[in-house]
């Protein structure tokens, strides 16, 4: 198992982001891992519309739902039934998206592998194929932040409120919010701040550059594909 970790998983990400930090970054580490991470989601992307498009069909057929169950105003507990029955019949598989926040787990665990036995000198040499130049200091500076070292405030602040304002504009249309919901807005945040803090940071770029494109992959969805009902609906 060991074996096949390091042959099939980490030798290869560790060469495909150092033939980035060679050729496409600059040489600076931290946009190796941000162009890493963008190459690695339009290599998902497939999956990810699928995904998107499962997301849409779950919320027609809840919609559809819910229209069913007005025959049984006057039972509530024939709705619930009924509704059970269309949502179990109707039910969508999240294989996609399983898939696409699995392998971006695993690429994660591979990063964290890659920061924390280091990238540099003579171990480095003996895991590079022998296509790849070996790339001399590898430069980790990223805007005046190292993206080897844990405890890193700032980029994993930056994560953290990113999350929170994508999960207020979330929850703005609502009228009324439940108590969880308002916990979870910000104890969330906190949560991923605390255990990025402790991890490199080249985890908070990972996570931060994912997250952007995930969120733009909706905005375009939403603005090519959502219909002019749809749209009225998500204004008010």
């Amino acid at each position: 198992m060991p074996e096949i970790w390091f042959s099939f998983l980490y030798q290869p990400l560790l060469n495909v982001l150092v033939w980035i930090y060679n050729n496409m970054s600059g040489q600076s580490m931290g946009w190796a891992v941000i162009f890493l991470t963008i190459g690695l989601r339009f290599a998902l992307l497939p999956l990810s519309i699928i995904s998107q498009r499962d997301v849409l069909r779950q919320r027609a057929i809840e919609e559809e739902a819910r229209k069913e169950v007005q025959s049984f105003k006057k039972d509530p507990i024939a709705q619930k039934e009924e509704y059970r029955r269309i949502m179990r019949a109707n039910r969508i598989s999240p294989w996609a998206k399983v898939i696409v926040l699995g392998i971006q787990f695993l690429v994660l665990v591979l990063l964290y592998q890659v920061f924390i036995s280091g990238i540099f000198g003579e171990k480095l040499v003996r895991v590079l194929y022998p296509s790849i130049s070996f790339p001399g200091a590898i430069n980790n500076d990223f805007f005046g932040h190292d993206i080897g070292l844990r405890h890193d405030i700032f980029w994993a602040g930056i994560v953290a409120v990113y999350l929170f304002v994508y999960n207020l504009i979330q929850k703005y249309a609502d009228k009324t919010w439940n108590k969880s919901e308002f916990i979870f807005l910000f104890v969330f945040p906190l949560f991923t701040f605390v255990v990025l803090w402790f991890l490199p940071m080249a985890k908070s770029l990972f996570i931060l550059t994912s997250m952007i494109f995930s969120d733009i992959l909706t905005f375009i969805r939403v603005a090519l594909f959502s219909s002019p009902e749809t749209a009225e609906e998500s204004e008010k």
